[in-house]
């Protein structure tokens, strides 16, 4: 698909020519200033943070000459809006997860993750050391994007429910949210799976119009006030074990700014990712116990509803393997992961293992 195929194609539609005209980047006394649109409703922990600091940082890297007008979902476009607002160039950039679009092309899930796919650092180690970030700029051309990778969450947990999951059968007929190809895993076990921004969960749950939901962990999911509606919290999940978000740029905008602006993007992106890396996982064990305190149940899924998790997620990720390029990004990205895991069980994993057997805790 081309450029132009996509764009007659979008969810824009014909409004995207005029769009476009309306959303040029703003200029004053050399000076620029890019529209970035967001999946995340203002102070939202951990993902507005990241969004925030992306916008932060760009502002002070470039000492004022590049800024970023940060806008919430409902301020230019909805939350899952924002893809075809930025290829269509009515904004200059957003900051969401690409696994929520999918439905454009089934390679954007490896940008946030994919079932059983890699830790944050092996996610980084792909993406800067092993083609991933080539790859996301190969998809992002179809659709006159830049990529840029701007957050990562961590493992993500496996879920909210409002009774204990005792077998893979329990999942049959669960209203359940859960986007990208983990949605679709549990889909194939029956469940009925909804994609529903951030700022509408709380709502959902309470409501009865979800059964249960995964967000993101612990202090994330805390300050979004699940633990008043649900009191069963799974702490592990297949579907995210290193969740990246983007910031990606129109490509047109982007070719259009300064190699030193360029610079700048790229590395405030890398700079939110280790920032919002660094800032959920040094509160979420914190939180973690603060949910414990609310009466709030912890629990790790049984090895049986690990396996029906595995089977499913085989079956499909292997659905989609007669995509050229979703092939292509699987086998890149499953080579980097056998690479980066070969050394990483050999060293950091035992040696958790290790100083958990010795010190405990």
């Amino acid at each position: 698909m081309d450029r132009r195929s996509f764009l007659k194609t979008s969810a824009l539609g014909g409004s995207a020519a005029a769009a476009s005209t309306l959303a040029a980047p703003a200029y004053a006394q050399g000076k620029r200033t890019l529209t970035m649109v967001t999946s995340w409703p203002r102070g939202f922990a951990v993902l507005d943070d990241a969004a925030t600091y992306m916008e932060n940082m760009v502002s002070e890297m470039s000492d004022g000459t590049l800024t970023i007008d940060k806008k919430a979902p409902g301020e230019l476009v909805g939350a899952l809006e924002v893809f075809d607002a930025v290829t269509s160039g009515q904004a200059d950039m957003y900051h969401s997860a690409d696994y929520y679009f999918i439905g454009q092309h089934p390679g954007y899930a490896y940008f946030t993750a994919v079932p059983f796919g890699g830790t944050a650092q092996e996610v980084s180690n792909w993406y800067y050391h092993g083609g991933g970030e080539q790859l996301h700029d190969e998809l992002g051309s179809i659709f006159n994007l830049k990529g840029l990778l701007a957050g990562n969450s961590g493992s993500q947990s496996g879920g909210w429910f409002r009774k204990e999951i005792n077998s893979a059968a329990d999942f049959n007929g669960l209203k359940f949210r859960m986007p990208g190809l983990g949605g679709q895993v549990l889909g194939k076990l029956g469940a009925s799976v909804q994609n529903i921004p951030g700022g509408e969960l709380y709502q959902a749950l309470s409501s009865g119009a979800l059964d249960g939901l995964e967000w993101v962990g612990p202090m994330a999911d805390e300050r979004a006030g699940f633990q008043e509606v649900a009191k069963v919290y799974y702490t592990a999940g297949f579907h995210e074990p290193g969740s990246a978000l983007s910031s990606s740029v129109n490509l047109d905008v982007w070719n259009e700014l300064t190699d030193q602006h360029k610079a700048i993007l790229r590395y405030a992106s890398m700079a939110t990712t280790q920032f919002q890396l660094a800032e959920t996982l040094a509160n979420n064990g914190a939180a973690l116990a603060r949910l414990q305190a609310q009466g709030v149940k912890t629990m790790q899924f049984s090895d049986d509803v690990w396996d029906a998790f595995g089977k499913a997620s085989a079956e499909v990720m292997d659905g989609y393997m007669d995509d050229p390029l979703f092939a292509k990004i699987r086998e890149s990205f499953e080579a980097s992961l056998a690479n980066s895991a070969s050394w990483i069980n050999k060293s950091d994993g035992y040696y958790v293992q290790q100083r958990v057997r010795v010190l405990g805790g």
